[in-house]
């Protein structure tokens, strides 16, 4: 029965505790150390099973070395979004009250302190206007604002750079990197030095800024480095870079690996989308936001992607900018991008130093036939490089696998 089953068990305790003959006393011991044992057993390895079945994962940090890295898309945009030689009364009728904050009353003033005749008599506005022209003519074209560029030791010029967008930082440009077929976003003009960087010498054309809630108090250059199959967000995502500096941008690679579910939360499916073909958060959010405001203004802000009508003035105004302040405060439901299950992202650090030397100053103004207070207040140097040709690799990977 069960004690001849208890004494042939090699399970411990078992057989002591139906020994035939013990003392009960000795017999209940022994029963209490093996339920107390058993219990124990039982409970870790219930916990175990619920932590497995949790799905967790680890991140394993390494750092590799490759004797090949592709160059990031280096996006500038110029914090300035217009040229005051650009600006014509008819721009300051249809943009004053909307986006520029100046009142009809103020109109004679604010030509003055452009530098135009104020008188406005005989002047007849255009019956309609186009928010997206003004930005190609009033923007900055990177042909007049880069002066030097280099990259890998080759000279370049505007005809490496691709304009991207106009938006709320300024007029974006972009430049051809290291991927054969590839466009890289960004906006003003630059210089490169020696080795693996992007040096840009852009002159950051200081003109009278916008009035209102939209004047810009910065003069100089917005910076972003990013994956060159991302768009920009720089708005959001960039760093300043000011005239009369030279700033050096060292940057590293980092790649990032996450876990689908149920391991983790990332996005494995392609990106549905008819302006991107890669997912990435930018992308899944500049999608979302232009179809949200098709949806609710029947047009598209002058930096989104796609061939809807731009918005006019007015629409701006009144329902674009309320509508993505209300989609971001209010409606973050329905732009829930989720983080790639694959993406490449860089770490920066900036330094700088002080341009241009009382040596250099008077041969760069005859250079560029320019004064040497300009140089000072208009140039700035951008060197952008690879700190050294390795790589961080971040990486989820699942705690438990089933061989």
């Amino acid at each position: 029965g069960l004690a001849t089953f208890a004494r042939s068990c090699t399970l411990h305790g078992l057989g002591r505790i139906f020994m035939p003959g013990a003392p009960v006393s000795h017999r209940l011991l022994w029963a209490g150390a093996f339920l107390t044992s058993l219990g124990a057993f039982l409970l870790q390895a219930g916990e175990r099973v619920r932590h497995y079945a949790a799905y967790p994962h680890v991140t394993v940090l390494d750092e590799a070395e490759s004797h090949v890295l592709p160059f990031p898309a280096i996006t500038l945009c110029n914090y300035n979004r217009a040229r005051r030689s650009q600006l014509t009364p008819n721009d300051l009728f249809w943009l004053g009250p909307e986006l520029l904050a100046v009142g009809r009353e103020d109109f004679s003033h604010y030509l003055r302190a452009l530098g135009r005749p104020p008188d406005l008599a005989g002047f007849f506005p255009s019956k309609s206007y186009d928010l997206g022209a003004f930005y190609q003519r009033a923007g900055h074209p990177i042909h007049e604002m880069l002066l030097r560029c280099r990259f890998r030791g080759r000279d370049c010029g505007p005809e490496n750079f691709t304009a991207v967008s106009a938006n709320a930082t300024g007029t974006a440009t972009a430049m051809a990197g290291s991927a054969p077929g590839r466009t890289h976003s960004s906006p003003i003009p630059g210089w490169l030095c020696p080795g693996q960087g992007l040096g840009r010498t852009p002159r950051a054309e200081q003109v009278l800024g916008l009035w209102g809630d939209e004047t810009s108090f910065e003069a100089g250059v917005k910076v972003q480095i990013h994956s060159q199959e991302e768009p920009p967000f720089i708005d959001q995502l960039g760093f300043g870079v000011a005239p009369g500096f030279q700033t050096f941008v060292s940057c590293q690679q980092q790649r990032l690996v996450y876990l689908p579910p149920p391991w983790g939360d990332c996005k494995a499916t392609p990106i549905e989308s008819d302006f991107f073909t890669n997912y990435s958060i930018t992308a899944c959010r500049l999608d979302c936001e232009t179809r949200y405001l098709a949806e609710n203004c029947n047009c598209r802000m002058v930096h989104m992607p796609g061939n809807a009508n731009v918005c006019t003035p007015e629409q701006y105004k009144e329902c674009a900018d309320p509508a993505l302040d209300f989609l971001v405060k209010k409606d973050s439901e329905y732009c829930a991008c989720r983080t790639p299950c694959a993406m490449v992202r860089y770490g920066k650090e900036l330094s700088m130093v002080k341009i241009p030397s009382k040596a250099s100053a008077r041969y760069l103004a005859k250079k560029f036939n320019k004064t040497e207070q300009y140089i000072a207040d208009n140039v700035l140097v951008l060197d952008i490089f690879f700190e050294a040709l390795n790589y961080e690799m971040i990486e989820q990977k699942k705690a438990y696998e089933v061989a």
